[in-house]
């Protein structure tokens, strides 16, 4: 009861209890000496000491509790707060200290959630740093093996010479790769990124796309191509260099993993509000467990094959800040052996 007392509730409780002692003691003064002091004199004793005592314990309750929240709030304020503004806030008709208890409690839960917040940007940096490390050490390394042979006499050979230096200048790409997409990541993540929406065919965009990397679909011998349904191009609204290396990504992501003889193809679906766009392919898919995994950084479902494919290991980590950036989804379906497929959505035009 005493807990969501009003700061007048506690004074009068206490002021009830002082003159309720001091009655006590006059009629016990009384019944030893009846003529000690008259009733009227008592009835005035007692109304003065409960007014004195409501007063003096409501006006130290008072300055107690102003002293307490102004401690509390210079604590669990980063900003300096008026002490008239703090003043005003005692309500003395109020439980106030419930309310401060309320207030610091949210205080905790927002100190907490900071903490935590931290903790995890501190383990995702841990991870970044470490990813990066990894990701640019061993082409460091292989070019650092190609130079140092070629100068301790291996330029004499050409032979060995032209083999080395074609290395060196791939992995040397490969670098080039990867500081590219980190550069993309951080643009990505920092807002950088200044969206130019327009409306486009992004069936003509998907020829465009494949006429781009038609080359490297033939070295690797998978077919591209659109799904059935999908010959009458769909509007969208988005920016289109952005939607294009979104294709570009998927596209070059399906080649590295495709079947020989395999093929990679795109369908659109008209979903009302949107246009579902989806790269298909048959080639070794992914297991099941690792999909969650396939748009963080630096992700490699085959290691090995991933960096003998080449590639950042930051393609699909970009596709998905691109498509963030458009407030639309991204999602992949897929299982070892049948092939993968990546779906997103584009607003219509």
């Amino acid at each position: 009861m005493l807990k969501n007392s009003t700061p007048r509730q506690i004074a009068l409780r206490a002021a009830a209890t002082i003159g309720g002692s001091i009655l006590g003691l006059i009629l016990l003064s009384k019944a030893f000496n009846p003529t000690v002091i008259s009733w009227w004199l008592v009835v005035a004793i007692l109304l003065s000491s409960l007014t004195v005592s409501y007063l003096v314990v409501l006006t130290y309750l008072d300055r107690y509790i102003y002293r307490k929240i102004k401690l509390i709030y210079k604590t669990i304020h980063q900003q300096k707060v008026s002490t008239d503004i703090k003043r005003e806030g005692v309500d003395l008709d109020q439980p106030i200290i419930d309310d401060v208890e309320q207030e610091v409690e949210e205080w905790v839960e927002k100190q907490q959630n900071q903490i935590d917040q931290y903790e995890r940007f501190a383990e995702y940096r841990r991870r970044y740093v470490g990813d990066i490390s990894h990701e640019l050490k061993t082409p460091i390394f292989n070019i650092q093996g190609y130079l140092h042979t070629l100068l301790e006499g291996g330029y004499y050979d050409e032979k060995i010479a032209m083999s080395f230096l074609k290395k060196a200048a791939k992995n040397v790409e490969r670098l080039q790769t990867i500081v590219e997409d980190l550069s993309a990541i951080s643009r990505l993540e920092s807002g950088e990124l200044i969206l130019d929406t327009e409306p486009f065919d992004i069936k003509a965009l998907a020829v465009e796309v494949f006429e781009e990397v038609e080359m490297k679909s033939k070295e690797v011998r998978v077919e591209l191509g659109f799904k059935p349904g999908a010959d009458i191009g769909s509007m969208v609204m988005a920016d289109r260099e952005s939607i294009r290396q979104v294709l570009v990504n998927l596209i070059t992501n399906s080649l590295k993993y495709g079947n020989v003889e395999g093929t990679t193809r795109i369908g659109f679906y008209d979903m009302e509000s949107y246009i579902l766009c989806e790269v298909a392919d048959n080639g070794i898919g992914i297991p099941e467990k690792h999909l969650p995994h396939v748009f963080d950084r630096f992700y490699r479902v085959d290691k090995s094959r991933s960096r003998q494919k080449g590639g950042s290991g930051l393609g699909l980590a970009i596709v998905k800040h691109i498509m963030e950036a458009h407030q639309q989804t991204i999602n992949v379906r897929s299982s070892p052996g049948l092939g993968s497929t990546f779906g997103i959505t584009l607003a219509k035009a």
